[in-house]
């Protein structure tokens, strides 16, 4: 019998691990996943993602895709995974895919969303490992200001962690805004893109926070977008607020309707 093509959506709280990908030495998420389904299938059975998430960050909606030679019931494939998986990772769903679908390669988008913590409570052991705690107030206005100077098509070699040398630099943000949370808490930086550079959310951020604070000229966020190195950014923000919401494909490549982004623009935290 042929191998079927599976995509799965994950959940994980990223503290745990050494990010997505298989290391020798590391725990990480790719490890685990594959690790259950090998027991499933009796066979090493490679899994991979629409986004490669770093050490400390966060999944709502981490795509993936797998091949299985037996063939499964969607809620059995589910809850057999959910039953083998570690407590910090959730199988939210899973079913059959266009055969050859490959959750990184045919993602036209993916989308993330960061939380900034600007009150006290930020502080709490049930917020901090979930946000960046702050503590400090930041203008809104400023805030959205630089998220105004990142939409649309970049450079963004500037505002992020440029290694292995690539084609091209360039992304394209159809959304990058800020949001006030509920009771003073701080803000939600939310943010889709074709593509993204390795942290170059968190570099988003980080500077963003910076001119928010009035420690850089909202000038400093134009003028990297035109460098070809990061040595003027400012730091990254921690990984512990940053999450992957999702990412979009053709409704063709998983036989039905996948659109994790669709609550992007309401976040619920």
């Amino acid at each position: 019998m042929a191998a079927v093509t599976w995509f799965a959506v994950l959940q994980y709280a990223g503290h745990g691990f050494a990010g997505w990908q298989r290391q020798a030495t590391a725990r990480t998420v790719q490890g685990e996943v594959e690790a259950a389904l090998a027991q499933l299938a009796g066979a090493r059975v490679v899994v991979h993602a629409a986004g490669r998430t770093d050490a400390g960050v966060h999944a709502l909606g981490q795509v993936v895709s797998f091949r299985l030679g037996r063939p499964w019931e969607e809620a059995d494939l589910v809850r057999a995974l959910n039953a083998m998986l570690p407590g910090d990772i959730w199988v939210v769903r899973a079913g059959p895919a266009r055969r050859g679908f490959h959750a990184r390669k045919h993602a036209t988008s993916r989308c993330y969303r960061y939380v900034v913590g600007c009150d006290a409570g930020a502080r709490s052991p049930f917020r901090r490992p979930f946000e960046w705690a702050l503590g400090r107030a930041l203008d809104p206005a400023a805030l959205q200001a630089s998220a105004d100077c990142v939409r649309g098509t970049h450079d963004f070699r500037g505002l992020s962690t440029v290694g292995q040398a690539k084609p091209h630099y360039r992304c394209t943000l159809d959304v990058a805004e800020w949001r006030a949370r509920a009771r003073g808490e701080g803000f939600i930086f939310l943010v889709e893109a074709d593509r993204f550079l390795h942290r170059m959310v968190r570099f988003l951020v980080g500077i963003a926070v910076e001119v928010a604070l009035g420690r850089r000229p909202i000038d400093d966020i134009r003028r990297l977008l035109q460098s070809t190195d990061n040595r003027d950014a400012s730091p990254p923000a921690p990984p512990e607020g940053l999450y992957l919401v999702g990412a979009r494909y053709p409704e063709s490549h998983l036989g039905g309707d996948l659109d994790l982004c669709s609550s992007f623009s309401t976040p619920r935290i």
